[in-house]
């Protein structure tokens, strides 16, 4: 699920999103996040039936009806979950099997209306819904401006989600934008964001990413001291010295406009700039280390 590079990212990502984080590969919460948005999630089971042993589940099972959808049952033990062991391939298809004709309906292999998921989970078994992820960040890979220095798609919409976790009436903004790594993803989830910069060259390779996905969102050419309106958070992949031009005041003046109109802000930087952070008037919270070989991001979570 997760590259050891990107560990300390996914927990970060997973603490946004649900709160907690967890050691183990399997987190149980009652917030049911699409794992289409995350770039470390595999899939979500919403559990209809829980028991202490194979055989209660599938006396609950029995009870299911689907009049008009077709299903198919899917066993999720395929690797080792937590401290359960890995069941083999042909254990899982006999528990299959067994679950699917106790349900009520049409089975269908290759094109279900419904997908079930049954699992083994610390003594335990869960039956429910099975929604699998669709790695809609890999389609974003090849764009059609891009350059060496940008985010991955991955850590662009793992910081996304670590901006706004829970998007409904939040408003973002990415005042130093780029050519639109970070806007191509939160927007293709839904996220209320508007981009910024001060490079008209970039600006106009970023609006073109961002149609070139089918997307709509709004970016402006200008300067960080020119953004007037309120936001509930920004994103800053904070430019570099050693790509850049950029002095550390500079830098430092970045954050304190971010402070004038934002009241969070995630920042991405390959520096340690925590007394600048503090200059600014924000605190961090929560923070991270995403690495790429030898290179590596430190993610900021401030407020």
């Amino acid at each position: 699920m997760r590259h050891t590079d990107e560990y300390d990212l996914c927990r970060l990502e997973m603490r946004s999103l649900f709160g907690f984080d967890v050691q183990s590969n399997v987190l149980m919460s009652p917030i049911g996040i699409d794992p289409c948005r995350s770039p470390f999630m595999k899939e979500r089971v919403d559990i209809l039936y829980e028991a202490d042993s194979f055989e209660s589940i599938l006396g609950q099972v029995a009870y299911l009806q689907l009049a008009s959808s077709t299903f198919k049952v899917v066993c999720l033990n395929s690797l080792e979950l937590g401290t359960t062991k890995k069941i083999g391939h042909a254990e899982r298809r006999k528990v299959e099997r067994e679950v699917g004709l106790r349900i009520q309906g049409e089975p269908e292999l290759d094109h279900p209306e419904t997908l079930f998921g049954v699992i083994e989970l610390d003594d335990k078994w869960y039956f429910g819904k099975l929604v699998e992820s669709e790695a809609i960040w890999f389609q974003h890979q090849q764009k059609p401006h891009m350059y060496s220095t940008a985010l991955s798609t991955r850590v662009a919409r793992a910081v996304a989600n670590i901006a706004a976790p829970h998007p409904e009436g939040i408003r973002v903004i990415d005042p130093c934008c780029g050519i639109g790594t970070v806007l191509v993803e939160a927007l293709s989830m839904g996220i209320n964001i508007a981009g910024r910069d001060i490079n008209p060259l970039v600006v106009k390779g970023s609006r073109k990413n961002i149609a070139h996905f089918g997307l709509e969102g709004e970016v402006i050419i200008g300067p960080i001291a020119d953004v007037v309106d309120d936001y509930d958070v920004a994103i800053i992949d904070m430019p570099y010295n050693l790509f850049t031009h950029i002095s550390p005041e500079e830098q430092l003046d970045i954050l304190k406009q971010a402070r004038r109109f934002s009241k969070k802000v995630v920042v991405v930087t390959i520096e340690t700039i925590d007394p600048m952070i503090d200059e600014a008037g924000f605190s961090i919270v929560d923070r991270c280390v995403a690495k790429k070989g030898t290179f590596s991001r430190q993610i900021l979570v401030c407020i």
